[in-house]
């Protein structure tokens, strides 16, 4: 039996695309992030931007959906970040 890497990297990135709306969810409901560190969403919301352009030169699907996504939640969380100061 062969696994598809690509299925797999789907399934990867649902787990991991996901795990942000929790977070995002209570900083909507709460309106607190002194907790969430400024200078590691910066470096994350990068970090997985450049995750999605990796996908797009490679043309891989799991990485162009799972990091296209992400980069919108981190980015949003970054926002409220500043916003909620």
């Amino acid at each position: 039996m062969t696994i598809d890497p690509e299925w797999l990297g789907m399934v990867a990135a649902f787990f991991t695309t996901a795990s942000y709306i929790p977070q995002a969810i209570k900083i909507l409901r709460y309106k607190q992030t002194e907790a969430l560190s400024l200078g590691m969403y910066i470096m994350l919301t990068l970090g997985i931007f450049f995750w999605f352009i990796y996908g797009v030169m490679l043309g891989s699907a799991s990485l162009m959906i799972a990091n296209g996504i992400t980069v919108i939640l981190s980015a949003a969380i970054l926002v409220m970040k500043i916003r909620y100061r």
